[in-house]
Parts: structure tokens; sequence; C-alpha cells
């Protein structure tokens, strides 16, 4: 597998699924907390969009990486249309960026990932192929889930559509992509985990997906 022209096919997928949403959906909450959907949209492209120095600027002045994201985010989703969200992703479909921390796979996880906060939040019946999830499945660890706020102590996830599997204890079952999410730090609509540690990774809310 080639992950840039994973990365490629993934973001030209993620503009046309942009592309096709209603306007209501676009504030609508999506599976990253706090956000609606405008705003992981205007997310993704930010290292596009941001130059080294000045991404290091607004680092500075919001003084802490998470409050930095959030501020641009929020910023940016006010600015941007959503046709210009859209086109952020399918312009720059090859562009080199990836994150200070786990290379060019790391760029793959934070376009699939923040694709499924969308997808999955709006109930669209949307898979991410196999081989985009699996290395970002075998890529987590007990640090990895830490870092996203996963707290998967004595759980063991299992994939249902894919022979994967992590951690021990009470069984938590779902698709690989949702597992993803979880694994992420994410908190899933109803219905779509099994096994008796289900509740505990599931939004207690029906009506709301952050």
């Amino acid at each position: 597998m080639d992950v840039r022209d994973e990365i490629a096919a993934e973001r030209r997928e993620l503009a046309a699924m942009l592309d096709g949403l209603p306007a209501a959906s676009w504030d609508a909450p999506s599976l990253c907390a706090g956000w609606r959907v405008r705003e992981v949209a205007a997310h993704m492209s930010m290292g596009f969009r941001y130059s080294f120095a000045r991404t290091v600027a607004e680092l500075v002045r919001a003084r802490g990486l998470h409050r930095m994201t959030d501020r641009c985010a929020r910023r940016d989703a006010a600015a941007m249309t959503p046709a210009e969200m859209a086109a952020a992703l399918r312009d720059n479909a090859r562009h080199p960026w990836k994150p200070p921390v786990g290379g060019i796979t790391a760029a793959l996880g934070h376009d699939v990932v923040h694709g499924l906060d969308i997808s999955v939040a709006l109930g669209l019946d949307r898979r991410v192929p196999p081989e985009r999830v699996r290395p970002l499945l075998e890529g987590v660890t007990p640090r990895t889930a830490k870092f996203f706020g996963a707290d998967l102590g004595g759980v063991e996830l299992h994939a249902d559509d894919l022979d994967w599997s992590f951690g021990s204890g009470t069984p938590l079952t779902g698709s690989a992509q949702d597992l993803l999410l979880v694994a992420y730090g994410r908190a899933l609509p109803p219905g779509r985990l099994g096994g008796e540690a289900r509740e505990r990774f599931t939004l207690r809310d029906a009506g709301r997906a952050a």
C-alpha cells in the first residue's frame, strides 16, 4: 500500500462527501466533542492553509495546542463556506502535511478519523476501505490511546470485520472503523458497538454526537 495514494483518495472522497451535505448538516454535532461538522471540516485543512510560522504564532497566542486548534477551527469555520472547505481537501489531496508526531501514517489517521467524526455522527453509510483502517489499528498502543484520551483499561477491542484485537478484559466488538474511533477517544451513537463494555463507549444522549 502506498500511504500517500490512500491519503489522496481519502481526501478526495471526503471532499465529495462534504459537497453532498445538506445545509442543515453543517451545524449538526460531530463526534469530536464541542465541534459541529463545520469545525471539523475547517480543522481538517488547517495544515494546508497555515504556514509553519503562522502555526507557531497561533500556538503561542493560544498558549496550548488544544486551545490553538479549537480557536482556529471555530474562527475558520465561521470564515469559510462549505464549498471552500470541501475544495481545501480536494485541492490539497497530495499535500505533504503530516502531524508533528507519527509521520505519514498519522496524516492518514488524521483524515480518516475526522472524516468518521462527520460521517458516523450524521449517520452516513460510508465505509473506509480496510487498507486505510488496518495500518491505523496496528498503530494503536496504550500510549496512543492515552494521547487521544481513550480509557481502554480492562477492555478487549475485537473487530468483527477484520482480524484485529487489542487489550484484554471485558469485550467490546464492532466494525474496525468504529473501534478505531473508540481508540481515538470517541463515544459512538447507540447500536454501533457490541459486547459487555458497549455502554461505556456509547453516547448517552442519542440526540447528540458530541
